[in-house]
């Protein structure tokens, strides 16, 4: 059985593509970005695809198009713009237009009322207030304060009534050659809350029967593959050339580390991503979308050059054949910012194992889902319980 899906903010079509895998039938895609349009143009020529502001298309021509009324979908999904929330922006939430993209996914979800959705989004969420104070100010009232955003979005999410799980998941976990942690919601229509799933990768393979995928794996699907890519400057290959697989800047003589970093030898942190190359036993790191900036390097282990496209396709499990429109900055891009499709995969089965009953309410969500702590609904109730108790 094929179960209906409204896709909003596709991109080029991971989450989508996941959630195929899983046994979902897109009805139609949203994007504002023309390139991502020809992506699922180019790949997808039978599905509807409307390129546009979310804003300025209505509910009823989104059900129209996927041939449904209210309330008979059954699945809606998306990730909208992460820039508002992300830790390396300028994090003005939903004060951003693009953070209010999220408002206007919670209100499409509101007006179509379908039986489940899924919302993908950054790490960043988690602590976002809904009105930053302004710069050098601190917060004092309430909408000022961290995760205030998250508890609107919630409040919202209820109001349309659904009850809401999510999770910081690392993709790795779920057999994508990668460590990319993103936040994932699950709606249900209803007062029942969807049981969070069980990692199926461990990176020793310890707590689960299967090990992390890693690049040297993953990249076995490219033997003949003919690669695109980008370039690094030459003053910054002189210091690849005395780096291995694995290593970064950090790893050469100690003479030339201030050398090789210039003033962001003296940036606070670990500073990992400088001179970067990836190591063949691991997963990628998150993929960015240029792998050739000095701060988030991504290159490859043994060659002189940063990951091509066709290595960030695989990376991210898009299927062989599979076309991107644009120049190759923006077939970067596209790739880059797209849900990796075994997380899409995840997300779906998840739905769907909870709407056949392979999955019950009884089931624990005692797992680390992340390296972070505090990072489930079960989590953030507790601590919401916590701070109505201190209050009465």
């Amino acid at each position: 059985m094929k179960y209906s899906a409204i896709s909003l903010f596709s991109g080029a079509m991971g989450l989508d593509l996941g959630l195929e895998k899983a046994g979902f039938d897109i009805r139609v895609c949203v994007d504002f970005d023309k390139y991502c349009c020809e992506t699922m143009r180019l790949n997808r020529p039978e599905l509807p695809v409307i390129h546009g502001k979310i804003e300025d298309i209505a509910s009823e021509e989104l059900l129209r198009t996927a041939g449904l009324k209210k309330g008979q979908l059954f699945l809606v999904h998306g990730g909208p713009p992460c820039q508002a929330f992300s830790t390396a922006g300028s994090r003005k939430s939903l004060q951003d237009t693009r953070g209010n993209c999220v408002l206007e996914f919670v209100k499409k979800v509101a007006e179509i009322q379908p039986r489940y959705f899924i919302m993908e989004n950054v790490r960043g969420l988690f602590s976002a207030a809904l009105c930053p104070p302004p710069e050098g100010k601190e917060a004092r009232l309430p909408d000022e304060m961290p995760q205030s955003a998250l508890k609107h979005i919630l409040n919202l999410f209820n109001e349309a009534g659904y009850t809401v799980s999510f999770a910081l998941f690392n993709s790795a976990n779920y057999g994508v050659p990668q460590k990319r942690e993103r936040v994932v919601f699950f709606g249900n229509r209803g007062d029942v809350r969807i049981p969070l799933p069980q990692p199926t990768h461990s990176k020793d393979g310890i707590l689960t029967e299967k090990k992390w995928v890693s690049l040297r794996e993953a990249f076995k699907r490219l033997n003949g593959t003919k690669h695109e890519h980008i370039n690094f400057s030459e003053s910054r290959l002189k210091y690849y050339k005395l780096l291995k697989a694995g290593q970064n800047w950090k790893d050469l003589p100690e003479k030339l580390q201030k050398e090789a970093m210039g003033p962001s030898y003296f940036l606070q942190g670990g500073k990992t991503g400088f001179l970067r190359r990836l190591s063949w036993d691991d997963p990628s790191p998150t993929l960015v979308t240029r792998p050739n900036m000095p701060a988030t390097d991504l290159c490859h282990p043994e060659e002189l050059r940063p990951l091509s496209v066709q290595e960030y396709e695989v990376i991210q499990e898009f299927p062989k054949g599979w076309k991107l429109a644009g120049n190759i900055i923006e077939q970067y891009r596209q790739i880059g910012n797209a849900v990796p499709i075994g997380l899409g995969h995840m997300a779906g089965k998840t739905i769907i194992d909870f709407h056949t009953g392979r999955v019950t309410t009884a089931e624990q969500n005692t797992v680390r889902y992340s390296r972070y702590h505090g990072t489930t609904d079960i989590d953030f109730e507790k601590t919401r319980q916590l701070e109505l108790a201190l209050v009465s």
